[in-house]
């Protein structure tokens, strides 16, 4: 299985500078939130069709390959786009949107798995939405079956009623779905090759075509305003703090427990309120961090308190005991068992084993041997 991923839009609603799927969601941006969605259910390929900031996407993302779409002529002149990148290519292509960074892996594992299963030239991911403003409408046939795509600008009275929505997630025959784009047309009311138009054609042409409904629809959400990218955001630290207890970490407040999808902390740590944990953090068992700190991309080891304290881009070892008022900054290194009191800076400095550094002290560029105990002056 390989996978196209449509990441060209401009996102105006979303009122940046910086393009829309390059925004991050629960510590990274939502376009990476994607392609490690399709990773993880099994896609060994991922090629990125970008246009608006296409140089700034280029340069964030990696290990993908990119296809500029110069002009934004809709979903389906995007993966036309890819073409010539699955030239020679055969079986299962997952078509994703850069900005639905809330489906899991397994979730789309069963959506492939499913299409598979079928044998069909297409399957679309659907979901009940309880407001289906703005989506495309699914529309069945008297049997249940797939019958067409009706986008909502283009959906009359009737079909503006229906709540199973396409969620913009599709699984094609390779050859099947190439051959059927070069016969999309753009008559619609935007002016646009649409992509879902692809289903409209292989159906007629007596190809199968399967609509797999999630009993999820929030993972299907896409993101088009800051008001979206905040509740994804809340939807996916919730997500992230729920996983966390049930593999034993304690959050005294999750709903102030603020922390970022790839951070790690291990078994009877304890994480008190109004902490932010970001980026790639390593936190070892056992420790007590918080209330109101916070942590960017940090090694903490086994046994350590932290309370109101910042530390970003250094290290913390075993049984160290840090606070109140405590800064860590980048390429600092802080031993086993040293206490940090209150009101303390270090600054790329190491501090040996044992040492103490109790009150109201500035450790800049500093190498620092084991036991020492520096008093203010």
């Amino acid at each position: 299985m390989e996978t196209i991923i449509l990441a060209a839009g401009k996102g105006t609603r979303m009122k940046s500078k910086l393009p829309k799927v390059l925004h991050k969601v629960c510590g990274k941006p939502m376009l990476q939130h994607v392609i490690d969605a399709a990773k993880a259910a099994g896609s060994s390929r991922e090629v990125v069709v970008i246009g608006n900031g296409a140089e700034l996407v280029e340069q964030t993302i990696s290990n993908v390959e990119f296809v500029l779409q110069a002009e934004q002529l809709g979903t389906g002149h995007a993966v036309l786009c890819t073409k010539e990148k699955f030239a020679n290519a055969e079986g299962t292509v997952l078509v994703l949107c850069g900005d639905t960074p809330l489906f899991t892996g397994e979730l789309l594992k069963k959506f492939v798995d499913k299409h598979l299963e079928t044998k069909a030239a297409a399957t679309v991911l659907t979901a009940e939405m309880p407001d289906a403003t703005g989506y495309g409408r699914i529309i069945r046939e008297d049997d249940g079956s797939f019958k067409k795509i009706v986008e909502h600008k283009d959906a009359n009275s009737y079909e503006r009623q229906i709540n199973e929505v396409n969620a913009g997630i599709y699984c094609f025959d390779i050859k099947k779905l190439f051959g059927a784009l070069t016969k999309v047309k753009n008559e619609n009311a935007q002016g646009e090759y649409y992509l879902p138009d692809v289903l409209t054609i292989l159906k007629s042409e007596n190809e199968k075509i399967n609509a797999f409904v999630t009993d999820d629809y929030t993972q299907t959400l896409g993101i088009n305003s800051r008001v979206q990218l905040a509740e994804a955001d809340k939807i996916l630290r919730q997500r992230k703090n729920l996983e966390l207890m049930n593999n034993g970490v304690t959050l005294i407040d999750p709903a102030t427990t603020f922390i970022d999808s790839e951070v790690e902390i291990g078994q009877d740590t304890i994480i008190y309120p109004n902490t932010y944990i970001e980026g790639k953090t390593k936190i070892g068992e056992n420790c007590v961090i918080g209330p109101s700190s916070r942590l960017q991309n940090m090694i903490v080891g086994n046994n350590v308190q932290a309370q109101f304290c910042y530390c970003h881009e250094a290290e913390i070892c075993d049984d160290v005991i840090m606070g109140p008022y405590v800064q860590i900054r980048p390429n600092s290194k802080i031993g086993k068992k040293v206490k940090i009191g209150n009101f303390v800076e270090v600054k790329n400095s190491t501090v040996g084993e044992g040492s103490k550094l109790p009150h109201l002290q500035y450790i800049g560029d500093t190498d620092m041997g084991a036991g020492c105990n520096l008093g203010y002056c």
